[in-house]
């Protein structure tokens, strides 16, 4: 009888609660972070890391086939090796690291995060808002990058490189690789939102994070789940060079299959996005530490 009536309570709690109101407000969140970090002269460094390789393989693409030295094969390996070795391990945790910390840290900044904190409008929405503005900023400009390099890849291969994108692996490839840069952004950033939101200065803790997600793949397995290096680099297409030390960021010891990983992977930014939550509610702000 008491299950009956608790199940009725929640029932009826979910129902009287203002979802329509509290998801009007996060949107109108996301959109004004959008607005105050997209297009500014702090986030030049930010495309930088995103566009980067996306410049050199222009150069590389420009050259005419008869001067390719690599084949099909091994230019595949290389897109794999640059996507896991530089986006998924420099280019998108940096900037996941920088969109994500100047969310609040920028507010603070700027003496303008306590009117957010006056609004009529819980911390959590605040938080959840400018999380998912972060994410897709950051999913947009990565996911971009990803694109454009995949497709200069391949380009300068002419039919050879049309063939293997629409009637190989190729889409499957690329679909893959977009897929994974979403969820890296996801998972790095619940994780870097929820550092800044505990610690004053979350540089020391990222550089922490860092250690831990370079040097993960050589702990037991029960820790490497808490990483997000280790849900990535089950769901990669392509083998990148494991050879020497470049193993410990590529190697999977234990195969996982992919639906297990990107559930793995929610749940872990979940559990993140929460403690920011729950932390949120006791936040105090303090401009005159931030001197």
């Amino acid at each position: 009888m008491s299950q009956v009536s608790n199940s009725s309570g929640l029932r009826t709690w979910i129902t009287s609660q203002p979802w329509r109101l509290w998801g009007y407000q996060v949107m109108v969140v996301a959109q004004q972070e959008l607005k105050r970090n997209l297009f500014t002269r702090r986030a030049i460094w930010v495309y930088l890391l995103a566009f980067g390789p996306v410049v050199i393989l222009a150069i590389d693409a420009l050259r005419s086939p008869g001067c390719l030295p690599c084949s099909l094969d091994e230019e595949t390996t290389v897109l794999a090796a640059i996507f896991q070795l530089y986006y998924l391990r420099l280019g998108i945790f940096f900037g996941v690291m920088g969109i994500f910390t100047w969310l609040f840290r920028g507010q603070i900044v700027q003496r303008t995060l306590h009117y957010s904190f006056l609004a009529p409008l819980r911390r959590e929405l605040l938080i959840i808002g400018k999380f998912l503005a972060g994410a897709l900023m950051a999913t947009v400009l990565f996911g971009a990058g990803v694109l454009l390099s995949f497709s200069l890849v391949y380009w300068h291969f002419a039919a050879r490189g049309y063939d293997y994108v629409f009637h190989g692996p190729g889409l499957e490839q690329l679909a893959a690789y977009l897929g994974i840069t979403a969820l890296a952004c996801i998972g790095y950033g619940a994780i870097f939102l929820t550092l800044t939101i505990i610690f004053k200065n979350p540089v020391i803790p990222g550089i922490v994070m860092l250690g831990w997600e370079t040097f993960s793949g050589v702990f037991p397995a029960m820790l490497q789940r808490l990483s997000v290096s280790f849900y990535l680099k089950h769901l990669c297409p392509v083998n990148a060079p494991s050879d020497g030390i470049l193993a410990l960021l590529t190697v999977v010891t234990e195969p996982v299959a992919a639906w297990a990983t990107v559930l793995g992977l929610l749940l872990l930014a979940s559990v993140a996005l929460a403690v920011a939550c729950i932390r949120s509610r006791t936040l105090e702000i303090s401009y005159s530490s931030e001197q």
